[in-house]
């Protein structure tokens, strides 16, 4: 386990300041904001803190309210809606500077049999014969806005070893494509001990949901994105349903597309697998997609 992931852990190990009530603290992002990924997986954990260990998250639903401040902690406060026979529900807010800047409300379910099928697994490669960010990013760091960005890029992507299918939006600009991306993921080590814990492995995979969603908004027009300056975006809502058990600490298929864009908005669907191609997630997103007023859009 690299620092970078224990940096991560840190994060999501929240401090409990009362019954219902946690603070979490923040870490640099590629924007002057708080990484929607990472505000929404750690008010997942803070949900998961009230819930009995044998009752997981099977889904959440979160609205980004407001830029998040980085250089200031994050006030997590639980408010407990339903505690049934089966199924558990929370609703948390996130406050910073007495302002509700996120709001996420999570269902629990105590595991039971039922009937069971799923879509297949689609095609990807085997994710080890795929370049890291350290080999694939300095490829297009001439095209990245400015000499910081490379680097940022690789510290936002150190705790966790994420390697893309086919070239990301940054490599594919001025080339429009199918609305549609693959990565794999997982952590850059093993979680083990007391971190071998099911909430951890799905607040890792929540925050790892954030980083790509809408890559595919971006290559349908040929756009580089954020890291080139020719598009700006952020997080408007973001909902994920938890079908089976999974190990963030293992090969993960982030299957991802784009229905639809328009009017600023963009949609983002993805599905996540296993690599002996069980559905674990599933997850859809909106966000903000703009391209700068001054330049033509596609």
């Amino acid at each position: 386990m690299n620092d970078a992931l224990r940096s991560l852990l840190d994060l999501l190990d929240l401090e409990r300041i009362e019954e219902d009530i946690f603070r979490g603290l923040s870490r640099p992002s590629l924007v002057p904001r708080v990484f929607g990924g990472q505000v929404a997986a750690q008010a997942l954990v803070a949900a998961g803190r009230t819930v009995p260990d044998d009752r997981p998250p099977h889904s959440l639903h979160a609205y980004f309210l407001w830029p998040g401040d980085p250089g200031a902690p994050i006030v997590y406060t639980v408010d407990r809606l339903r505690d049934g026979r089966s199924f558990t529900t929370r609703r948390v807010v996130a406050v910073q500077h007495g302002r509700a800047i996120f709001h996420l409300t999570a269902s629990f379910h105590a595991y039971e049999e039922g009937l069971a099928d799923q879509e297949p697994m689609p095609h990807a490669p085997d994710p080890l014969t795929l370049p890291t960010a350290e080999e694939l990013l300095p490829r297009y760091a001439h095209r990245f806005r400015g000499p910081d960005v490379l680097r940022r890029m690789l510290e936002a992507r150190a705790a966790v070893d994420l390697r893309y299918v086919d070239a990301p939006p940054f490599g594919s600009v001025g080339e429009p494509r199918a609305p549609r991306s693959q990565v794999w993921f997982r952590t850059q080590g093993k979680l083990d001990g007391d971190l071998d814990r099911p909430l951890l492995h799905l607040g890792l995979v929540t925050y790892v949901s954030d980083m790509t969603l809408l890559d595919s908004v971006l290559l349908a027009h040929g756009r580089g994105g954020w890291t080139v300056g020719d598009v700006v975006g952020a997080s408007l809502d973001h909902a994920m349903w938890f079908h089976r058990p999974l190990r963030a600490d293992e090969w993960l298929l982030y299957d991802q597309e784009s229905p639809t864009a328009q009017g600023g908005r963009a949609l983002g669907q993805g599905r996540i697998f296993t690599a002996d191609g069980r559905l674990v997630v599933s997850v859809v997103q909106e966000g903000v997609v703009r391209a700068p007023r001054n330049r033509a859009t596609s």
